[in-house]
């Protein structure tokens, strides 16, 4: 394959290139010693259609910009190729920033999101590209493996075992996106429509804001995991198309998060319930319920719990309600609520206890039961 000419790096000439199948999407941001690995696997990749490697430099202070024009050479030899910019403010305008502007400078069809500092194997494109030109208005995610081995276990276990249907119903955890944002992979008309990512900046859940509102779109459906409708590949015959290194901590406040999930939690679901409960009499309980609006609050019906002693306290009040009388609501053992159910109990952290439980009680998942927590 001959190596295509040297591109310029302006946004305003992307459309006056010739389109690719995929442009792998490169926000960066001081990337300088994870960059070697992360290019060599985009060098790497069994992906046969067309490629490019578009790299957007958020005012790093390392050489990631030299870094990246190293592998130009070896890059566009393979077929890949490769435009890099930036800006040289003195901050960073964040990651959101980072990945509109390398996405207006390319012009594949399909967008591949790459972090930096991520590994993708030899299958990921190939793979993604297959689905995602099945589900044109989805976005594709894959698994994942961590590097160090064993950090963020619990995560890394919930990423790797969700199943399609949790995909949607798990939205509202703690979690993120169910499909979490290094896997990403859509088309460029999924991406116009929901897009752009919020450019708020440090501070800013980019990746949860535009999830959800690619649920508000209808996206059509958001493959994972599963065996691929038409296509006899399954991503999870692979050990992991996404080696992810765990090293940057979140600039987004809990407080942030919180807000947004009960938000969009009461948008998808609790408006649409006559009335419901909240499992879990606790901390975490208590504050959903505070949450709430108020219209959502006097949804519900009860707290319910496994705890003696929450139960035999009768009811929570509400201290901090304008009301008078202020509101009591009652405390039951979990066997003694009915459903539906706002599960404010962390997955995968009662030793299978709250697993069994909800299985007792031949529940649903998204219908008699969502998981907030």
């Amino acid at each position: 394959m001959n190596p295509p000419k040297r591109l310029r790096t302006t946004d305003n000439e992307a459309e006056d290139r010739g389109a690719v199948d995929v442009s792998v999407v490169v926000p960066m941001y001081n990337a300088s010693c994870w960059l070697d690995e992360c290019l060599q696997a985009i060098l790497h990749q069994d992906f046969t259609g067309t490629m490019e490697l578009s790299v957007f430099d958020d005012a790093s202070t390392d050489d990631s910009r030299n870094v990246v024009e190293r592998w130009r050479e070896r890059l566009e030899a393979r077929g890949i190729s490769v435009v890099v910019s930036g800006h040289n403010f003195a901050q960073p305008r964040g990651v959101g920033y980072a990945k509109n502007k390398a996405i207006s400078q390319s012009c594949g069809h399909y967008f591949c999101f790459q972090d930096a500092d991520d590994v993708m194997l030899p299958q990921r494109v190939r793979l993604q590209y297959e689905a995602s030109t099945l589900h044109p208005n989805s976005l594709i995610g894959c698994k994942v493996q961590r590097v160090p081995e064993g950090s963020t276990e619990r995560y890394t276990r919930w990423i790797n075992t969700i199943t399609q249907d949790q995909l949607i119903t798990q939205v509202y955890t703690s979690h993120g996106p169910t499909v979490v944002m290094p896997t990403w992979f859509c088309s460029r008309n999924w991406y116009l429509k929901v897009g752009p990512f919020d450019e708020g900046g440090k501070g800013v859940p980019e990746d949860l804001l535009f999830f959800y509102q690619s649920l508000r779109q209808g996206t059509e459906s958001l493959v994972t995991n599963e065996r691929l409708p038409g296509n006899q590949q399954r991503l999870e015959e692979l050990p992991a198309p996404i080696q992810e290194t765990v090293q940057v901590i979140s600039s987004v406040s809990r407080e942030t998060i919180w807000k947004l999930r009960v938000d969009f939690l009461q948008e998808r679901v609790l408006n649409q319930w006559e009335s419901f409960t909240i499992w879990n009499a606790g901390k975490q309980g208590r504050k959903l319920y505070r949450s709430l609006s108020p219209t959502n609050q006097k949804k519900v019906k009860a707290f319910c719990d496994v705890d003696d002693n929450k139960i035999q306290k009768g009811f929570y009040t509400y201290e901090e309600s304008k009301q008078r009388p202020k509101p009591k609501i009652p405390v039951l053992h979990y066997k003694d609520a009915s459903a539906p159910f706002i599960i404010c109990v962390k997955l995968d952290m009662t030793g299978g206890v709250l697993e069994e439980n909800l299985n007792s009680l031949q529940l649903k998942e998204g219908k008699d039961y969502y998981h907030f927590n």
